[in-house]
């Protein structure tokens, strides 16, 4: 059975040929930086305590393209007094054809924040280095691992048909 692309983005053989996996923006959505203790946080002695919050947003934007946003919010404090907090929206547009809705759904959950996380990686690092703080570099994230969980968590809700192309996922790292 095979479709075609009104969107001029695919073939008409796209059905036929199997599944296609374009990426065809990668952009910033949303930047913001804030270091609420400036100078005086500068100053402070002790270790300081990082907190990581990521969150996926999904949109539907034509026939077989969405838009993917990956949300990562890094926050500082050293000695209980905010340090940093860094928020970056990293957000890409993909060219999905040809899945079931499993397969559109893994896809949408795993291979779309992989290609835009390196993105929002680097941007935070930039952000945290411009604000006058040491340089922090973000570790890899396994989000096959993420989905897995939050297929799990669907599960014990009992919103198992609940795909990612309609929702917003988050969760601490």
């Amino acid at each position: 059975m095979a479709e075609q692309d009104t969107q001029g983005g695919g073939t008409a053989n796209d059905g036929a040929q199997g599944a296609m996996f374009t990426l065809e923006k990668i952009y910033l959505k949303d930047v913001s930086f804030e270091a609420p203790g400036a100078p005086q946080v500068f100053n402070e002695q002790g270790q300081p305590q990082l907190s990581m919050n990521l969150s996926q947003k999904v949109q539907r934007v034509g026939d077989n393209a969405y838009e993917v946003v990956l949300g990562v919010t890094l926050s500082c404090s050293i000695n209980e007094k905010a340090a940093y907090v860094a928020e970056v929206q990293q957000a890409g547009v993909f060219g999905l054809a040809g899945f079931d809705e499993r397969g559109l759904d893994v896809m949408l959950g795993t291979q779309c924040p992989n290609a835009l996380y390196p993105y929002a990686r680097q941007a935070v690092g930039e952000l945290v280095a411009s604000g006058g703080f040491p340089p922090f570099i973000l570790q890899p994230i396994n989000f096959e691992a993420l989905y897995a969980e939050t297929l799990r968590q669907r599960a014990s809700q009992g919103t198992d048909g609940a795909g990612l192309a309609d929702a917003e996922t988050a969760g601490n790292a």
